[in-house]
């Protein structure tokens, strides 16, 4: 049987990714391959995803997809160096591709990418970069790996803390975001329920709308905020809260600790 991946982790990701590409067509059931330790989950893949081939150690001398965590890279690394993959993409947050080169040698191609949670449903955001000795081929691969879950953009290594820092943890703050103006409609006379419906609309409607409109953010902003109304009183303590100044931190500590782990 001749494969054309291995996802080397069958957790939340690595399952995303693999129902995008059956999804997407870009591989069918017996040219993928997974790898996963855990007999329960290698029994729930089998189960829900029948036909793909599963096995809890890798394979030799194939394209591997690196999903597990950070924590379990090197030691993933340090088997694939004896199973002589051509290229290898790692989704592991703060693992740098120096350090996978290192392990892995310099006849293995070597890629990097920064999803984020929302690939779980096809919706991700994905910064992905290449290592010193992979080619603009390797790269379309792994975009078209990637885009199965979302949008794949390619950008600098040295980009992909920033990445991290807006759209890998960037859901986390809109969730934050929910969370206060659920709160805050229970407050001012909603239900739990009644609250958490008009928000999750509302932030899936802003959204869209922000996607499908040609304005940007601010003019989309300043049209629904008309003088002496109601959003703008709410806007008002935004700005006196220094809520710009917020964001920026938050953007800025969320990319300081990725470039922390990645020297760890």
């Amino acid at each position: 049987m001749s494969f054309r991946l291995q996802i080397i982790g069958g957790g939340n990701m690595g399952e995303a990714l693999l129902r995008g590409l059956l999804n997407n067509n870009w591989a069918s059931k017996d040219e993928l391959h997974v790898v996963e330790p855990v007999s329960e989950r290698r029994d729930y893949l089998a189960a829900t995803i029948s036909g793909v081939s599963i096995s809890e150690e890798p394979l030799s001398e194939l394209d591997s997809l690196i999903a597990v965590k950070p924590d379990k890279v090197p030691e993933v690394l340090g088997v694939l160096s004896k199973l002589n993959p051509d290229r290898v993409l790692s989704i592991a947050a703060g693992v740098r591709v120096s350090s996978m080169e290192k392990i892995l040698g310099e006849n293995v191609r070597v890629l990097r990418a920064m999803p984020n949670t929302p690939a779980l449903i096809g919706k991700g955001s994905s910064g992905v970069a290449a290592g010193s000795t992979a080619t603009d081929e390797d790269l379309i691969w792994a975009v078209e790996i990637l885009s199965a879950v979302g949008l794949a953009m390619v950008v600098e290594e040295s980009q992909l803390d920033a990445v991290t820092g807006v759209s890998g943890s960037g859901p986390a703050y809109l969730f934050f975001l929910a969370e206060a103006l659920i709160d805050a409609g229970c407050e001012v006379g909603l239900s739990k329920d009644e609250s958490q419906s008009l928000v999750e609309q509302t932030l899936l409607g802003a959204a869209a709308l922000l996607y499908e409109s040609d304005d940007p953010a601010e003019v989309l902003r300043q049209k629904v905020t008309s003088k002496g109304g109601t959003t703008a009183a709410a806007i008002e303590v935004f700005e006196n809260a220094s809520f710009r100044d917020i964001i920026r931190a938050a953007v800025f500590a969320a990319t300081e600790r990725s470039l922390q782990l990645g020297d760890e």
